[in-house]
């Protein structure tokens, strides 16, 4: 509470001080940014005692509205005074074709990999990062992968040596490899990032995004792994109902393994997620296999978990009604300029993820 009230104190002291539109803004990015002061505290929510978070969650958010509307109010002014100043100093030429205003804007598979990462943040997931160039032993053999395995053939994977020991990575499960040989349970990691196949068509490319949950605990079950999947569906495509379904599949890396498929039904051309008699394969999960606990030295007998991993890119086609996975690599700004988002606007679960 400490914390709370001294931001307040600072910035409400800035704010109804003399400021500017440059510092209005740096004030905005200080509190709200991705990794600003507000956006910090609400990252915390998760890790505080229950008796202590209503108490903590509630007198953030009076905070944050506070500063908010102090912001809104300060910037609301500035633009009424810019307006008068250039009524009374300048003499506009309709007649002059108009400037052109560049403005940069948030990529959607960044904004979907905040989305994501807003959201795995709220249920106590931290996150993990790990090299695009790995080793064969993270990519394949401690996952389980067999010697003989397709996924190991030249057609699918980038090999960077003839003894195929160095490769770039074809999915971002090498990271939770990485993550328990380094540590110890109980872990609880997602991992986006850059994966890497020889493949490429409109819904398929050479080099696409992904993220890996990983959680290893006692006593974790299917059970948990759904209650996970579900909430995140839900707060990912900002729905209050979903219907989802788990298919019996086959990953080296898991046991039992599934495919989830959700609901969904076409509404004036567009997919309407949630609800429907149509059914779309989003990911992929599982029990986390014996042997991939063994090869990273955790005891299978005391320890067990779930895995699973979710196309970044394909979430945002889909949420976002992008037909061509091809076009988020053409570096076409007209694009961007319409699919974009306002970098200052970061997703987060208390302000709307998508807005």
């Amino acid at each position: 509470m400490h914390d709370l009230k001294k931001i307040k104190s600072e910035f409400l002291a800035k704010l109804k001080g003399k400021v500017n539109l440059s510092e209005i803004n740096q004030i905005k990015s200080n509190l709200f940014g991705k990794n600003g002061l507000i956006s910090s505290q609400f990252k915390k929510i998760g890790s505080i005692e229950v008796s202590r978070r209503k108490k903590f969650a509630s007198d953030l958010n009076f905070i944050k509205d506070e500063l908010q509307g102090l912001i809104n109010l300060k910037l609301k002014e500035l633009e009424n005074v810019e307006i008068n100043e250039k009524l009374e100093k300048e003499k506009i030429d309709i007649t002059l074709p108009e400037r052109p205003f560049v403005r940069g804007r948030i990529h959607p598979v960044s904004q979907t990999i905040d989305e994501i990462s807003s959201i795995f943040s709220e249920i106590g997931f931290s996150v993990e990062e790990g090299p695009d160039v790995e080793n064969e032993y993270n990519n394949f053999t401690a996952l389980n992968t067999p010697d003989n395995h397709p996924a190991r053939d030249m057609h699918d994977t980038f090999y960077l040596d003839e003894k195929k020991q160095k490769l770039l990575r074809t999915h971002t499960s090498p990271v939770q490899i990485r993550t328990m040989l380094k540590d110890k349970p109980p872990f609880k990691i997602i991992a986006p990032g850059r994966t890497y196949r020889s493949d490429s068509d409109q819904t398929h490319s050479p080099m696409f995004h992904q993220v890996e949950g990983l959680h290893i605990d006692t006593n974790i079950n299917m059970g948990h792994l759904k209650g996970c999947l579900s909430y995140f569906i839900k707060e990912f495509f900002e729905v209050k109902k979903i219907k989802m379904r788990f298919r019996p599949s086959h990953f080296p890396f898991t046991e039992p393994s599934a495919e989830v498929d959700i609901g969904y039904e076409i509404k004036d051309g567009k997919i309407i997620i949630g609800e429907g008699d149509k059914w779309l394969e989003i990911l992929g999960c599982g029990m986390v296999h014996p042997n991939v606990l063994r090869n990273v030295k955790v005891d299978p007998a005391k320890y067990q978990g779930y895995a699973f991993g979710i196309g970044i890119d394909r979430l945002a086609m889909l949420k976002y009604g992008i037909n061509d996975l091809r076009a988020f690599f053409d570096c076409d700004y007209r694009w961007l300029n319409h699919f974009g988002f306002d970098p200052l606007d970061v997703p987060s679960n208390y302000r709307g993820l998508s807005r």
